[in-house]
C-alpha cells in the first residue's frame, strides 16, 4: 500500500475529472458511481462517457470500451504465471481490480521476489487494489459532487482530450510505439466521417497491428 501512494498524485485528479466530466455530459451521482465502480478503468469511462453524450448506440459504447481496455488481456497474460494457482474467487477480484498501476506494481515485485508464496502474491496485489481503486471511486464520487457548483456556462470538454494526451505522450519511447501512434491518428482522421465513433474502432487496431508489425522487424534485425 505504501509503495502505491506515488500513484495517487495521479490517480485522485484524474478522477475528479471523470466526476466533472461525466456530471457536465448529463450523468446523475449515482451514474458517475456506477461507472467507477462497475467499470473500474478511466480511459474506457471517459471514452464512454464521451461516446454517450454524442448519443452513439449502445453497442459502439461497449465494443469502444472493450477496445480501449484490450490491454488487460496483455497483463493477465502476463501475471498468469505468478498467480494461476489462484482459486477462481481469486482470479475474480483480482481482474476486477487490474488497473494500469496495480499491474506495474505486482509484476515488478513478482519478479524482484521470485520466492514469493502464493498468499504473498495475493496480499501485494490486495494492498495495490485496495490503495489504488478506493481512492479512485472516493475522488469520483467527490468530483460528480463538487461538479455540481459549476455553473452550466463553464465548458468542461476541453479537459478529456487534454487529459488523454497527458496520459500517452509519456509511453510513447519506442519506434514502435510511435509508428503506432501515429498510424493510428492518421487513420482516425481519415475514417473521421464515420458515425458513432466507428473511426475509432477501425483506426485503433490498424495501429496496433503497425506498431506490433515494426516491432517484429526491429527484433528480427536485433537478433540477425
Amino acid at each position: 500500500m505504501v509503495q502505491s501512494v506515488p500513484f495517487l498524485i495521479v490517480i485522485i485528479p484524474f478522477a475528479l475529472l471523470f466526476g466533472v466530466v461525466a456530471l457536465e455530459a448529463g450523468m446523475d451521482l449515482a451514474q458517475v458511481m456506477g461507472f467507477s465502480v462497475l467499470v473500474l478503468a478511466g480511459a474506457s469511462q471517459f471514452t464512454a462517457v464521451q461516446l454517450l453524450s454524442d448519443n452513439a448506440p449502445a453497442i459502439i459504447v461497449i465494443l469502444s470500451g472493450l477496445a480501449v481496455n484490450l490491454r488487460m488481456a496483455m497483463y493477465s497474460a502476463s501475471l498468469s504465471p505468478w498467480l494461476r494457482r489462484a482459486s477462481a474467487r481469486q482470479k475474480a477480484w483480482i481482474a476486477y481490480a487490474l488497473i494500469d498501476q496495480s499491474y506495474a506494481l505486482a509484476i515488478q515485485h513478482y519478479e524482484r521476489h521470485p520466492r514469493l508464496s502464493l498468499d504473498q502474491r495475493l496480499a501485494y496485489f490486495a494492498g495495490t487494489a485496495v490503495a489504488l481503486c478506493l481512492p479512485w471511486m472516493a475522488a469520483s464520487w467527490l468530483g460528480a459532487t463538487v461538479g455540481q457548483a459549476i455553473p452550466d456556462d463553464i465548458a468542461l470538454d476541453f479537459a478529456m482530450p487534454i487529459t488523454f494526451l497527458a496520459m500517452i505522450a509519456p509511453m510513447l519511447r519506442t519506434v514502435a510505439h510511435l509508428v503506432a501512434c501515429f498510424v493510428a491518428v492518421a487513420g482516425a482522421l481519415a475514417f473521421a466521417g464515420l458515425p458513432s465513433g466507428l473511426g475509432l474502432l477501425i483506426a485503433a487496431p490498424i495501429g496496433m497491428v503497425a506498431g506490433a508489425l515494426v516491432e517484429a522487424r526491429a527484433e528480427r534485425q536485433g537478433r540477425a
